[in-house]
C-alpha cells in the first residue's frame, strides 16, 4: 500500500513539472539597443605602462639599486646597530623607525628587529600615478628645527627628506640657557648629534659667538640653494651622485666652473681642518676636552664651564661631525671658527 502511494507522488510530481515548463515560454527576441559613446584614446605619460616603467623597468631599478648600494645609507651597520631599535632614535636610525614617524608622526616603542634604509624608507606608497609621482616621504612641508623653535628648514625640494634627519638635535648652550654665564656639560655624548649637516648648509644653530667676523644671513648659500640634492643625487659619473648620495665632484666644477678632482676648491678643506685643530688644541688646554694619546682619541670631560667655552666645544664637535670639512657652507663656518678662536684667546 504504501509503495503504491509513492508511485502515485512520483507521477504526480512528473506531470506538475510538465505543465509548468508548458507554461513558462520565452518569446522572439528584442532588438539590439543603441551602442554607447566610444571610450578616449589612453595616452603616454598618463596612468597606465609607459608611467610605472619610468622607474620600475629593469634597467632603470637595477641601475638604482646598484648606485644604492655604494651608499652608507644601505649598508647603515653602525647607525642601526647602535640606535636603530630605540624608541627615541629609531625615526632616524632604521627604515621602520623612519617609516613610522613619516606615516603617524611619531614612533611608538623600541624596534625588535631594525634595518637599515631601503627604497621603501624614502619613497612611499603611490599617491597620483603620473610622470610627476615620485611618492617621497616628508619632501613636501618645510621642517621644524631642532636648534631653533623658530626656523624651519625649506630647501623648495625634495632635500626637505633629507633635513628630517640631517639636522642638530641639541640647541647650543646660550640658547638652552639664555645669559647664563657657566653651562653644565652633563654627558660625554653631548653635542648637536652627528648629523648637523642641516644646519651648517642653512647657516643655523650653531653658537655664534660675537667676533669680528660677520655671520651670514641663514639661506644665503649659494649651496643650499643648490640642496642636498643638487650635489648629492646630480647625474650618476664616475661613481658618484644619482642614488649612491656620494656628493659629485662633477656637479661642484659645474657651478664653480672649476676642473677639480676632489672637493677641495679654493683651500677651503685645508682652511677648515686646520682651524678645526686650532680650536680642539685649545679646548685640550682649558680642560674641555681630554686627549687619548695612546688611541689618538679626544672626548668632552662632563662639568661645568664658562659658557663661551661650552659653546666652543659645541662648535667644534658639530663641525667635525658635519663632515664636509667646511665644503657645506665655507662662509659660515669658517665665521664660526674664527669668532670662536678669537674668543678663545682673551
Amino acid at each position: 500500500m504504501k509503495l503504491l502511494k509513492f508511485f502515485k507522488l512520483a507521477i504526480f510530481a512528473v506531470a506538475l513539472m510538465a505543465f509548468g515548463a508548458a507554461c513558462v515560454k520565452e518569446g522572439p527576441p528584442g532588438k539590439d539597443g543603441a551602442d554607447g559613446t566610444n571610450g578616449t584614446n589612453g595616452k603616454d605619460g598618463t596612468p597606465g605602462t609607459v608611467t610605472c616603467l619610468a622607474c620600475h623597468s629593469g634597467t632603470t631599478m637595477d641601475q638604482k639599486k646598484a648606485e644604492f648600494a655604494m651608499s652608507e645609507h644601505s649598508v647603515g651597520a653602525v647607525a642601526v646597530a647602535y640606535a636603530g631599535g630605540r624608541k627615541d632614535c629609531a625615526r632616524c636610525h632604521s627604515s621602520q623607525g623612519f617609516i613610522e614617524y613619516a606615516t603617524l608622526g611619531s614612533v611608538a616603542g623600541d624596534i625588535l628587529n631594525p634595518s637599515a634604509w631601503e627604497c621603501a624608507t624614502c619613497h612611499g606608497l603611490h599617491t597620483t600615478f603620473n610622470s610627476g609621482d615620485y611618492a617621497l616621504r616628508l619632501a613636501s612641508a618645510p621642517v621644524a628645527s631642532y636648534s631653533g623653535a623658530a626656523y624651519k628648514f625649506d630647501f623648495k625640494n625634495n632635500s626637505n627628506l633629507c633635513v628630517n634627519c640631517h639636522q642638530a638635535r641639541t640647541v647650543e648652550p646660550n640658547i638652552a640657557t639664555p645669559g647664563a654665564a657657566t653651562f653644565k656639560i652633563a654627558s660625554p655624548y653631548y653635542g648637536p648629534h652627528h648629523g648637523p649637516q642641516g644646519n651648517l648648509v642653512a647657516g643655523v644653530g650653531f653658537a655664534e659667538i660675537p667676533g669680528s667676523v660677520a655671520y651670514p644671513a641663514p639661506g644665503s648659500s649659494k649651496h643650499f640653494a643648490k640642496s642636498c640634492t643638487g650635489c648629492h643625487m646630480a647625474t650618476f659619473t664616475n661613481q658618484q651622485g644619482g642614488h649612491s648620495l656620494i656628493p659629485s665632484v662633477a656637479a661642484c666644477n659645474a657651478c664653480h666652473g672649476s676642473n677639480d678632482t676632489e672637493y677641495e676648491h679654493g683651500g677651503v678643506q685645508a682652511d677648515v681642518l686646520a682651524k678645526l685643530d686650532q680650536l680642539r688644541d685649545k679646548l685640550v688646554e682649558k680642560g674641555v676636552v681630554s686627549h687619548d694619546a695612546v688611541a689618538n682619541t679626544y672626548k668632552v670631560k662632563v662639568g661645568t664651564y664658562p659658557m663661551v667655552q661650552a659653546q666652543a666645544y659645541f662648535n667644534w664637535i658639530g663641525i667635525e661631525e658635519d663632515r664636509s670639512e667646511g665644503v657645506h657652507n665655507p662662509v659660515y663656518i669658517r665665521a664660526l671658527l674664527l669668532n670662536t678662536l678669537e674668543a678663545l684667546n682673551k
